[in-house]
């Protein structure tokens, strides 16, 4: 029996894996004496015990892969940083969340902190750096403070600064605040912003891996992906890999928002269904049904009720058209226009778009006034056709991933519910109360259960 049979087969309630957020409900979780009470630092006390290459080799036998959208194994991404080169090699953990919809490095950070510090002394030990940085959202305030707390409290136990629990590991740790804009979470527009500059992306070659933070070898990892290592050391790569599937190894986090009855964060194996998360979750809000979602936010391709027992890792998602992402796992009842979810997307990312390149500067405008024209009732059905055309000239010809991640929701949308589109416009407009699309369904609106 495969791991994606034996989870369709589990009942909902043994289905989570609660690993990062296992104590986040305890008082004073961030704290450095809750988490050494939860084998906190132990991952990192085995890994001084091993060689650098080693170390590497371990996570990557592991079959880690990296939680921020791309999937790439993290420790082969640790093993392209070029050794003996007389360079300073640097560590970049990416806390630029800005994926609409997605939502889980920022609790993670707010209420266990030190699962990423620790990880970041595991990858700098490993990757032979002295310097490590943290590239979080300048918004989320409060997050801010805490991770200055654990990374004072770790300073002051030892386990940053000179000679590291007598490894002879030296490590400074800076948490640099960002300005809230999602082109930085783009590694190499982040790497600018780190250093000073505007954030916008690098042409690759060279990559991050040669030529990153002040031209020298640099990793770029997202929170969960260094977050997730401790345990992978202290617990081992064989328990590591009896969860999730093959190629899609050990446990995530899903967040999972919406029309749903329990929105919240998901700690589950990969592999999990969307159908099982909304049973432990209470399901669609009362009265109404699943009409489409994001697996992945909304730079991923839409999908429907028909993808409701996808398996919710890297190639089953990517069989169904999609992509895993983040994880971000957007469900949108029956009572949500497709063409107004897209529209407002489709104006985030014209919005975000930081203008280096014509296919994301110009085309992420021109959808924006094809799709407002079209749910105004102004549009034609030739527009159909022409929307497109422009996100064909943005998927994979523009200077990073932002025009792939605007053209996603049109493709999938027209392929989905083209004949929504259609009745926009020969309807002259859009059928939808957009009232009925975001309040609660309660006793005092009993419409919305129509």
């Amino acid at each position: 029996m495969t791991v994606a049979a034996e989870i369709h087969e589990t009942s909902p309630q043994k289905l989570l894996a609660p690993v990062l957020s296992a104590f986040w409900d305890e008082p004073r979780s961030w704290t450095l004496e809750t988490y050494l009470r939860h084998d906190g630092y132990r991952g990192l006390r085995k890994a001084l015990e091993m060689t650098p290459d080693d170390v590497i080799a371990y996570v990557k036998d592991s079959g880690l892969r990296g939680r921020g959208g791309a999937g790439f194994p993290t420790g082969m991404k640790w093993q392209f940083i070029p050794q003996g080169d007389n360079k300073p090699h640097y560590l970049v953990v990416n806390a630029d969340e800005s994926e609409p919809g997605t939502c889980k490095d920022i609790p993670l950070l707010f209420a266990n902190p030190h699962a990423l510090v620790e990880g970041m002394i595991i990858a700098c030990w490993a990757i032979r750096s002295e310097r490590a940085f943290v590239y979080l959202r300048g918004e989320t305030v409060p997050v801010l403070r805490r991770l200055h707390e654990a990374v004072r409290e770790a300073y002051a136990a030892g386990y940053l600064g000179r000679d590291i629990l007598g490894s002879g590991l030296d490590l400074d740790v800076t948490v640099h605040a960002g300005a809230g804009a999602y082109i930085c979470g783009e590694e190499t527009a982040l790497l600018d912003s780190l250093e000073g500059r505007r954030g916008q992306p690098r042409l690759r070659p060279p990559f991050p891996a040669v030529e990153g933070l002040y031209a020298c070898p640099t990793v770029v990892n997202n929170v969960e992906s260094i977050a997730s290592v401790p345990s992978i050391l202290n617990k081992g790569k064989e328990w590591f890999r009896s969860m999730g599937s093959e190629k899609s190894p050990g446990f995530t986090l899903y967040s999972l928002s919406g029309h749903v009855a329990g929105p919240g964060q998901y700690e589950a194996p990969l592999g999990i269904t969307l159908r099982q998360l909304l049973a432990m979750s209470g399901g669609m809000r009362p009265g109404h049904r699943l009409k489409f979602w994001t697996p992945g936010g909304s730079s991923t391709p839409l999908l429907t009720d028909e993808h409701l027992d996808v398996p919710l890792d890297y190639e089953g998602v990517g069989a169904a058209g999609s992509m895993l992402g983040t994880k971000a796992l957007q469900c949108f009842d029956e009572t949500t226009c497709v063409v107004r979810a897209v529209t407002r997307w489709t104006e985030f990312y014209a919005h975000e778009s930081c203008g280096k390149c014509t296919p994301c500067r110009e085309g992420t405008y021109w959808l924006v006034q094809l799709l407002r024209d079209i749910e105004a009732g102004r549009g034609r059905m030739s527009d159909l056709d022409k929307l497109n055309d422009i996100a064909g000239t943005l998927d994979g010809k523009s200077f990073c991933a932002l025009g792939d991640g605007a053209a996603a929701p049109i493709f999938s949308s027209l392929k989905y519910f083209r004949a929504e589109y259609e009745q926009h416009v020969r309807g002259r407009g859009c059928p939808f109360d957009p009232a009925k699309s975001t309040v609660w369904a309660d006793q005092s609106h009993p419409e919305v259960h129509a």
